[in-house]
């Protein structure tokens, strides 16, 4: 019998919703289920879990090339459920496949897909096309998102994106935190009548053991200065240029 081939896998999914469908489980089942057909054998997969199709924030991909570097010889290519989980930039998936196939020597298996390997020219035509009408659907798709958010903020809900520091999200909505209301009165009340400076205000922070908006326990003038200057703290809610006035979320207002 021929020994099998050894392949990497490659899994991602773009957003948080498809993360939480686990859709990558079935990328993970389909893949096994080619590779055992096929004697190949799966010597990793690498699983990019919720992120976008751009190229710098992809580690399970970069952490793919590294092992491509270690063991080049020892790897006949990788495996993909579809062309566009690679990227859905036609661009990036050119030059990722051009390095992939022309540099490295390697073949692309896609199980949606045939003859990605293929220097036909109407084979690369038809990939370069698959390609540029995913980058299409990616660009429409955003539009759309970004239009619900719009839409969403003129009639006074939360458009998503972060939270900041005295909020937080119930049922798609934002509301007071009272525990780091606190945090942040206490910072404009340094500022506004004690008329410390940014750098004073932090350091009494991190001597109380303050926390920061995103978790840590350092404090800076520049997070200081951010919070200072955050609308969302006069309840204006901003999105793409589009404003929306919440008086229940506004916190300087509120002198108590």
């Amino acid at each position: 019998m021929q020994d099998k081939l050894n392949y990497y896998a490659y899994l991602r999914v773009s957003t948080e919703n498809q993360k939480n469908d686990q859709t990558i489980q079935i990328q993970e089942v389909a893949i096994k289920e080619y590779a055992e057909k096929n004697n190949i054998n799966i010597v990793k997969m690498f699983e990019d879990n919720g992120v976008s199709g751009g190229l710098e924030d992809r580690p399970a991909l970069a952490e793919l090339f590294d092992a491509l570097e270690t063991n080049a010889k020892d790897i006949e290519g990788i495996i993909i459920f579809k062309l566009d989980r690679l990227a859905r930039d036609v661009r990036i998936q050119e030059n990722l496949i051009y390095d992939l196939q022309e540099k490295r020597g390697k073949k692309i298996i896609s199980l949606s897909e045939p003859d990605l390997n293929s220097k036909d020219i109407t084979r690369v035509l038809m990939r370069q096309m698959i390609g540029a009408i995913s980058q299409y659907e990616k660009g429409l798709i955003a539009m759309r998102l970004k239009a619900g958010r719009m839409n969403k903020l003129r009639k006074g809900g939360f458009p998503g994106g972060g939270v900041a520091l005295g909020y937080e999200i119930i049922d798609n909505d934002l509301i007071l935190n009272q525990e780091e209301v606190k945090i942040v009165k206490q910072i404009y009340y340094l500022k506004r009548y004690k008329r410390f400076n940014l750098t004073a205000i932090a350091k009494i922070l991190n001597s109380n053991n303050i926390k920061t908006p995103k978790g840590g326990i350092k404090w800076y003038a520049g997070t200081v200065k951010y919070i200072l200057n955050n609308s969302i703290y006069r309840g204006r809610m901003t999105y793409s240029g589009v404003e929306a006035i919440r008086g229940d979320l506004s916190l300087i207002l509120n002198k108590k």
